[in-house]
């Protein structure tokens, strides 16, 4: 239920973008073959983070003691673990699956479900993997840059892997709505909370949303690739994806 609302509202947020954005040097980036659409979805949301999630989140950091809001994103963190599970062995990183299981399985039991992390003092790193790394280490190019309605970056790979991350999750088999809102509500707020610190350097660039696009972008590559990225990078071949 939820994933149709979301669905219905990106799909009317499109349709009232309208028109083109300008573009800097009047034509589109070689890289991002979208540029114009995704100029515009990302003024959009920078309207509706200046208008909504921006100040509420300041107004969350001010009002939550640290310790708390840690506590918050320990518990979101551990939620959405098994995605990094599940992902470790689709690439075939067995021990980081064995050990992350483990991390999981602490943090849970131990961690109060989540809210601390004593994991990482028992020596049980903390990895990142999603479904869209996982199609990257299998070959897949990473295609066209997307700027997508609420959600942010993305590319024409990684935008469906969210929905397939999603039901890795314990969030993906929630029934109840209310629960369901109300988790993609607060997890909102904490995921934005902490990109509180990188606002100023983010709109002190000369073109904000080429500033975004390249720094998103370039994270991405590197952790596809495990922080070794080889010379001839996927990132030169953005155009290269033509989706069936």
């Amino acid at each position: 239920m939820l994933e149709k609302r979301l669905t219905i509202l990106v799909l009317l947020l499109i349709s009232l973008l309208g028109g083109c954005a300008t573009l800097p040097n009047g034509k589109p980036d070689p890289s991002d073959r979208f540029e114009r659409f995704n100029r515009s979805v990302y003024k959009f949301n920078t309207a509706l983070d200046h208008a909504v999630l921006r100040p509420v989140a300041r107004t969350y950091v001010k009002i939550t003691p640290a310790p708390a809001r840690r506590s918050v994103n320990n518990f979101f963190s551990n939620l959405r673990y098994p995605i990094t599970i599940v992902n470790d062995l689709l690439q075939g990183k067995v021990h980081d699956g064995v050990s992350d299981v483990g991390r999981f399985g602490v943090n849970t039991i131990v961690g109060i479900g989540g809210l601390f992390d004593p994991a990482s003092g028992w020596g049980l790193s903390k990895h990142d993997e999603d479904f869209g790394q996982t199609l990257g280490k299998w070959g897949v190019p990473p295609g066209p840059y997307l700027m997508l309605p609420i959600l942010g970056p993305s590319t024409a790979r990684d935008a469906p892997a969210k929905l397939v991350d999603r039901y890795m999750s314990p969030e993906g088999y929630i029934t109840n709505s209310d629960v369901t809102i109300g988790l993609f509500l607060a997890g909102g707020i904490n995921s934005r909370a902490q990109l509180l610190d990188s606002d100023a350097v983010r709109e002190s660039a000369y073109d904000p949303y080429a500033f975004l696009r390249s720094a998103w972008l370039q994270r991405r590559n590197y952790l596809v690739h495990d922080g070794k990225v080889p010379p001839d990078d996927e990132l030169k071949n953005l155009d290269e994806f033509d989706p069936p």
